[in-house]
């Protein structure tokens, strides 16, 4: 395995294996792996011929008052990991190969990302749109994998590599979850064991969703209502936002219909998590 740091590096890698006739496949990460990083990892395995993984903690996509100086880290941990899946190049750039001084051009998808985490977390999409066309560029996937936990942001990506005309494939794969149904995200290693047990409010308001759902509850209103209350039960939760939306457009319903999506997310003290479900 082949563990890249400059951007100049990469992209001689990836031309040269290109030239050779390979298909390349690119999982993006920030690094701190768990199991749905994996499952990414295994499945972009098997879909190319060379097999790249980034681990870049992206600071344009953390606001003013988020966790980018704390976000964990465990780079040769990572980097085991990835050995073991089989991967060829591990591109792990710092900072300033990916935002060299004087650095100024965005790149803003300005439909899919306006609610959700995007009105959240203004500015959010704008450095994850930037960072993965960057990442596109750079290495020259044929195809690329991200998790549904984070849907928005697949929707968002998928969106961005239709508009522009890029030449690869996005694919999103199912959200992959603990034993009692905790999305797996590097941020749980925030949490504590009381915490960890309070952050199941949020899958089990979603599965209430679809409950009320199948029993025919059809008011986003009506169900948002419910979702609050079971989340309100616990001391250490806070609502950042509970919606209905189209899964496409993901535009706000008033009207909840079978196949919408509903997500949230939720701040267990200062630790925030999000998680979805397509009912």
């Amino acid at each position: 395995m082949k563990v890249i740091q400059s951007v100049e590096e990469m992209s001689e890698a990836s031309r040269s294996r290109k030239a050779a006739g390979k298909r390349i496949a690119l999982v993006p990460t920030m690094g701190f792996l768990h199991e749905g990083h994996l499952s990414l990892i295994r499945a972009a395995r098997k879909a190319g011929d060379v097999l790249v993984v980034s681990i870049f903690v992206n600071p344009a996509q953390f606001g003013p008052a988020e966790d980018l100086d704390s976000y964990p880290r465990d780079l040769e941990r990572d980097l085991q990991l990835c050995e073991g899946e089989g991967t060829d190049i591990v591109f792990t750039p710092p900072a300033e190969e990916i935002y060299p001084d004087g650095y100024s051009t965005w790149v803003e998808e300005t439909e899919l990302s306006r609610g959700l985490c995007g009105a959240a977390r203004p500015g959010h999409f704008r450095g994850v749109t930037t960072v993965v066309l960057k990442l596109f560029n750079i290495v020259s996937p044929d195809v690329a994998f991200f998790g549904r936990k984070d849907y928005q942001q697949f929707k968002v990506i998928s969106k961005m590599a239709r508009d522009l005309d890029l030449p690869v494939e996005v694919v999103g794969l199912p959200t992959v979850r603990e034993p009692d149904g905790l999305a797996m995200s590097s941020r749980n290693a925030y949490l504590s064991d009381r915490e960890r047990e309070e952050a199941l409010c949020l899958r089990r308001a979603l599965l209430k969703a679809r409950q009320l759902l199948a029993a025919g509850e059809t008011s986003a209103a009506a169900v948002r209502r419910e979702m609050e209350r079971l989340i309100g039960v616990e001391p250490d939760a806070r609502i950042d936002y509970l919606e209905f939306t189209d899964p496409e457009t993901l535009q706000p319903r008033e009207t909840v219909r079978p196949g919408d999506l509903a997500a949230g997310a939720v701040f267990i003290n200062r630790v925030r998590l999000i998680d979805n479900l397509l009912l």
